[in-house]
Formats: structure tokens, C-alpha cells, sequence
């Protein structure tokens, strides 16, 4: 069985029975006779069923909303806003699908050469929790809207919305075996991974889980799109704007709990800075009000899974007990749920546990610089490259640092790291390969077909 649990209450919501090997077998084998009639729809039909998604997902916000609070703890405010994320991505694939798939001329002295976007065949997507319907749903609507069909291996802990999911594109118009929920363990994903139907797999997760998917895929030649963990550094030069920086920093970092790949994970602040930057963090993060997600005045709520509470608060007592020093917070509370308290550490040194492992919760870890080269040293010294950002007041400089020196897939200048349908999404390093997202992410699960007319 899996269970949907509660993380603000520790209760269990619903248990769902899994589905056993012939049933995976079953729906791969359904969904590959779907695919050789989905991928003679036209290009405007899919169009029109991605669109109704948007309309759906907005219609049905705030029960959406409910469920992924409910599921893995976040506000109603991040959910709502999560579902309208979907939303706005459905229609950017509805309207803008057709142009990324179009064929490209290529001159040549041929009468005709030019490449042709086709599809692949079965997409496995196998997803986390911390955004769960998005996750899912940026994967899912450019491998449909590419022709494709797909299927779903959610976190163990996500299965009703995995199945919401399910239910969304059949109320859309897709056909029931256009996209499927299988609610599977992690240990067996190898069944819908080695099945011959299958021919792409893409994976958002921790880096060990994309190692394991990875060798999986690398063992049955499957195509792989890896987004991984990340550590992301958001540097605070000496010129920069300090009051805006504390508030876009601190708001990165609380944003889900502080469980998102792209959240600020390290701040690398110049001596300059310090005082203030801690202090005002530290302001910022006393003045959240934690509590039950699903009541108007929370602005934090739990963790999503009491384990990944207890591994954080693990992670924070290993940092101070090599030297950091705690401004706030830091100590794992009694009573129900899997809450931990807005924390902020600083003086992190290379070496600490915070300074080079990815803290997947509310936990500011604090690394002060003398200028900005120690900074870009300091910003690079990791194995991951997902995102990061950079403070300044000279713009130039801000683009110079964020286009040649961040080792990252994506580096932002004075703003917070974060997604959009619009831009490629995706890492280097131990972040992962391939993009999501925009025309880059419709292109990794098509064949790129050379056509020649002689």
C-alpha cells in the first residue's frame, strides 16, 4: 500500500494498493497501443487538449490546492500558486507547441533537407514531492504535446495527487491511456524502465536517485533528462542593494519550506554585508508564523515527510557541532507533524556539513567572504550546479559574473532563481543534463529526423 500522510498532523489521509507487476506490464503495453493512433492527432487537436488542461487546473484551483497541501504540507498560498504555475504552462505549450515542433529547412544542394520533430514513444516520467504538481506537469505537457504518451512513477508519499493528475488529463480529452499514474515503489521502477516500450525516461530528484535511474536507463539504452539536487549560492557583493538582497534571499529560502532544488541554499555574503544581512534574516525569518498549511495566516508549514525533518535537524547539528554558530532556531520541536523552525547559520567554513551538502529545508546557512573572487571560489566549491544568483548594483558586472563564472544552467542577477515555461530549465555538474521546459525541453523526447529529398 501507500499512504498519503498528513505532514502537519502525522495522520494518515488514504491508503492506495499498489499495482503489481502485470498490472505496470498492462498499462505499458495499453499505452503503447494508444501511441501509434495519438501520434497521427494533429498538431491542433493535442493543442486544444493541453489547453483545456490550463482551463481545468483554474477551475479546480482550489481543490487542488487542498489536495497538495494536504499531501506534502505547503500553504494553501504557495499551492494556489503552484497550480496556476500549470495553468501557465499548459497554455505557453498550447500556443507555442506547434512553432517549437515545426520542421526546420536546412540548405543544402539537395531539392529538399530539413529536420523533422517526431515522436519517441512511451516518456516514464518519475517524480518528486516538494512541487507535485508541477513536477509532474512540466513534463507531461510537452511529451503530449509532442506526440507522445506518458507515464507517471510519483513520490510514494504523493498518490492522490499522482492520480488527480491522471484524472486531469482524462477530463481534458486525452484518452485514458495517454497518461498513467503507476503507484510503484522506487525499487521497482526497473520494471517500466527495462520494458522495451518504453523509450525515454526523465527524473527529478536526488542526485543518488538519478545515478541509480541513470545506470538503469545507460544498462536498456533509454534516453535520460536528469534535474537533481542543487546548492544553489546567492552572492552578496559589496555593491550591493543589502535591503533588497535580505528580502529576495530569505523569501527563496522559506519558499516551500526550503524544499526546492532552486532554493537558496548558500549565501555567500562579503564581510561588508554581514551584520546586516544576518540580522535582517534573522528578521525575517522570526517574524513566519509556522503552522497548520490549510489556515489563511500560515506562511510556513511543515515538512513534507517526518524523515526528512529528522535528517535536516541531523544535517544542523553536525554544522554546529563543527563551529557554526546559530542566530535563530535550530532545534527540532516536540509534539506532532514534521515541523522544523526557520533556521539561520552562519560563519559555515569549507569542510562544515551546511558548506557542502544540499540542506533541503528552512535552514539559512550563511558563508561570509572576504570580496569577490573568495565569493566565485566559494560559489563553485560543490558538486552541484542547478542554479544561483547574484547581487550587485552594477548590472554589467551582475551579467558578466552570471554568464562566465557561476557554474550553473541557470544564474540570475538580482532576483530569485525560478522556473518558467518561457526558459530552459535544468543543470551541470552533479545537477544533472538535459532541459526542461520551453523549446529546449518539447526537443528531448522527439527524434531529430534528418529528411533529404534528393
Amino acid at each position: 500500500m501507500q499512504q498519503s500522510i498528513n505532514p502537519a498532523t502525522g495522520q494518515t489521509i488514504k491508503q492506495y494498493p499498489l499495482h503489481d507487476k502485470a498490472a505496470v506490464a498492462r498499462a505499458i503495453e495499453l499505452a503503447h497501443v494508444h501511441f501509434v493512433h495519438w501520434r497521427q492527432t494533429s498538431i491542433e487537436q493535442r493543442a486544444l487538449m493541453v489547453a483545456r488542461v490550463s482551463e481545468l487546473l483554474l477551475e479546480s484551483k482550489e481543490r487542488y490546492a487542498t489536495l497538495i497541501s494536504q499531501e506534502v504540507g505547503k500553504p494553501l498560498k504557495e499551492a494556489a500558486a503552484e497550480v496556476e504555475k500549470c495553468a501557465l504552462a499548459a497554455r505557453y505549450f498550447a500556443e507555442n507547441g506547434a512553432a517549437h515542433l515545426a520542421d526546420v529547412p536546412i540548405k543544402t544542394e539537395y531539392q529538399k533537407s530539413y529536420v523533422s520533430y517526431q515522436p519517441l514513444g512511451i516518456v516514464l516520467g518519475v517524480m518528486p514531492w516538494n512541487f507535485p504538481f508541477w513536477q509532474v506537469l512540466r513534463f507531461a505537457l510537452p511529451t503530449l504535446m509532442a506526440g507522445n504518451v506518458g507515464l507517471l512513477k510519483h513520490a510514494s508519499n504523493t498518490p492522490g495527487c499522482a492520480l488527480a493528475i491522471e484524472a486531469l488529463f482524462r477530463e481534458a480529452g486525452f484518452h485514458e491511456h495517454a497518461f498513467q499514474a503507476l503507484l510503484i515503489p522506487g525499487d521497482r521502477v526497473v520494471e517500466a524502465i527495462s520494458h522495451p516500450h518504453v523509450r525515454a525516461v526523465t527524473l527529478t530528484g536526488s542526485t543518488p536517485a538519478g545515478r541509480s535511474v541513470a545506470a538503469l536507463a545507460g544498462q536498456y539504452l533509454k534516453k535520460t533528462v536528469l534535474e537533481l539536487g542543487g546548492s544553489d549560492p546567492y552572492i552578496v557583493l559589496e555593491d550591493a542593494d543589502i535591503e533588497h538582497a535580505i528580502k529576495t534571499c530569505a523569501a527563496s529560502r522559506l519558499l516551500n519550506c526550503g524544499q526546492s532544488c532552486v532554493s537558496a541554499k548558500r549565501f555567500i555574503v562579503v564581510e561588508k554585508h554581514r551584520a546586516r544581512f544576518e540580522q535582517g534574516v534573522v528578521e525575517i525569518f522570526r517574524a513566519q508564523v509556522q503552522g497548520d498549511p490549510l489556515v489563511a495566516s500560515t506562511t510556513i508549514g511543515p515538512m513534507s515527510r517526518a524523515d526528512l525533518r529528522d535528517e535536516l535537524d541531523a544535517q544542523v547539528q553536525r554544522t554546529l557541532a563543527e563551529g557554526a554558530t546559530l542566530l535563530l532556531g535550530g532545534s527540532k520541536p516536540e509534539g506532532p507533524g514534521a515541523f522544523y523552525p526557520p533556521s539561520v547559520i552562519t560563519g559555515v567554513k569549507p569542510g562544515m556539513t551546511a558548506y557542502k551538502e544540499e540542506m533541503f529545508g528552512p535552514v539559512a546557512v550563511i558563508i561570509p567572504v572576504a570580496d569577490e573572487e573568495e565569493a566565485l571560489r566559494v560559489a563553485n566549491d560543490t558538486e552541484f550546479g542547478l542554479g544561483g544568483a547574484v547581487f550587485t548594483t552594477d548590472i554589467a558586472r551582475g551579467e558578466r559574473i552570471a554568464r562566465n563564472k557561476v557554474e550553473s544552467g541557470a544564474c540570475f542577477v538580482n532576483i530569485m532563481v525560478r522556473s518558467d515555461p518561457r526558459l530552459p530549465f535544468g543543470g551541470v555538474k552533479a545537477s544533472g543534463y538535459g532541459r526542461e521546459l520551453a523549446t529546449f525541453g518539447i526537443h528531448e523526447f522527439v527524434n531529430i529526423k534528418t529528411i533529404v529529398v534528393a
